[in-house]
């Protein structure tokens, strides 16, 4: 292998490399100013949440948030994110139906992912930060290091800015690095290769992320949910895991079938199915408020701080509301999949969570249990990226984590295989 070989800084060369070296500091370095970035932008989108969804309605007495609420707020983030969708470079961003991905986001494709996001993620989409969020740590990371481009090494680049991201809206560097390296399909040398910038770039943005967050005194993200109850795992526990996985993987790949039937359409129409997306949002809130008599805000926004309120309590809601959350909300989900821009994570996160909750009344099935099978099942058919789902549920078990370890991992397994069962004969279609 000769010099100009080894100083592209590809990720197969050897660490001991000088190019290497100098690409595992800049993976580094690129950690700092992605934190700050990624601090501000979730800032923002926190700010604008409270304000629309808290501040405004206590201003004009309206407590609890009324059933009509969100419309002209949905209406108006269908505007912004059809017009990004529609005028920008770039599309504003991938499909949210097609998962997240690890490649490098141009530079040129920012302001449309902004818009997108600030228009539509505070103002009731039900989607998640974490698809701009990564966008975002990308390509301020190309932008930080142009020498770069056009090299091998700006995909590592590109990555690492990735990974910092995923660190400070998961809470957890380990979690941005396996969560990357799984999504970006990396084996054998590159794997190697790729892990320690990706690593590095991670745990300094963790680092500066919390450090921000200590001296502005602006929440930060956590996994462990809190005021989860403390519970056991009994035998009934495992197998009620099974068939509940395999429930919850079905039905998560129905709402994902519905969204890719209306996709093609939302990439020759995108602003007026960006209308009629958040159109549907908004009668799926308000006959949810109207028939349970509890805030449209439940069926809104990504559910990344309403998780917090179920776990809390995971009895205190009765049959009835939580069936008209998983009905409700996975529309609103399945349109904005289709149509609109955001990450898919967290709310088939919450949706898991609440069929976890729902499933626990079935004799011998604990709550928490429950849950945590829920959890894990509708994640791995979100991804579908098992190591990183059992990663992600685990840390978010906090301290039942060790004990509920079994049924995560069982659940991973059962509900990805499902997923992959279910989806055979659409692949041979698509084959053929």
């Amino acid at each position: 292998m000769g010099e100009a070989d080894s100083e592209t800084g590809r990720p197969e060369q050897p660490a001991h490399t000088r190019a290497y070296l100098r690409l595992l500091l800049l993976a580094g370095l690129v950690g700092v100013p992605v934190s700050a970035v990624a601090f501000a932008f979730l800032a923002l989108l926190h700010r604008l949440t409270s304000l629309v969804w808290e501040d405004l309605p206590a201003d004009f007495g309206l407590d609890p948030v009324p059933w009509w609420w969100p419309v002209p707020w949905l209406l108006l983030g269908g505007v912004l994110t059809g017009a990004a969708i529609k005028w920008t470079p770039g599309g504003a961003g991938h499909l949210p139906i097609d998962g997240l991905s690890a490649e490098p986001v141009r530079p040129s494709y920012l302001p449309g992912v902004l818009l997108a996001a600030v228009g539509g993620l505070p103002l009731g989409v039900v989607l998640g930060p974490e698809a701009p969020l990564m966008a975002v740590g990308a390509a301020t990371a190309l932008m930080l290091a142009r020498r770069t481009q056009g090299t091998p090494a700006e995909a590592v680049v590109g990555t690492s800015g990735s990974a910092a991201a995923v660190a400070v809206i998961f809470g957890s560097p380990l979690v941005a690095a396996v969560f990357i390296l799984e999504a970006a399909g990396f084996a054998g040398p590159k794997l190697t290769r790729l892990l320690l910038p990706c690593l590095l770039s991670a745990g300094v943005g963790a680092l500066i992320f919390t450090g921000l967050g200590s001296w502005t005194g602006l929440p930060v993200s956590s996994l462990e949910l809190p005021g989860l109850p403390s519970a056991g795992l009994h035998v009934t526990d495992l197998l009620w895991t099974v068939p509940a996985a395999v429930l919850i993987a079905a039905g998560v790949r129905e709402v994902h079938a519905l969204a890719r039937r209306l996709a093609p359409l939302a990439q020759r129409r995108p602003m007026s199915m960006a209308l009629t997306a958040v159109a549907v949002t908004a009668v799926c809130a308000g006959a949810y408020s109207l028939i349970t008599g509890r805030s449209p805000v439940d069926v809104l926004l990504s559910g990344q701080d309403s998780l917090g309120e179920l776990t809390a309590d995971p009895e205190g809601l009765g049959i009835g509301v939580l069936v008209a959350i998983l009905a409700f909300k996975g529309i609103a989900y399945a349109v904005s999949l289709a149509a609109l821009r955001g990450g898919p994570i967290f709310p088939g996160l919450f949706l898991g969570a609440a069929a976890g909750v729902l499933l626990s009344a079935l004799p011998g099935f604990g709550a928490v249990p429950a849950l945590a099978a829920g959890m894990a099942a509708a994640t791995v058919a979100v991804l579908p990226l098992p190591v990183s789902a059992a990663i992600l549920v685990t840390l978010l078990l906090g301290s039942d984590a060790t004990a509920m370890a079994p049924v995560v991992l069982i659940a991973v397994v059962v509900a990805f295989v499902t997923g992959r069962v279910l989806d055979r004969p659409q692949r041979a279609e698509a084959a053929a």
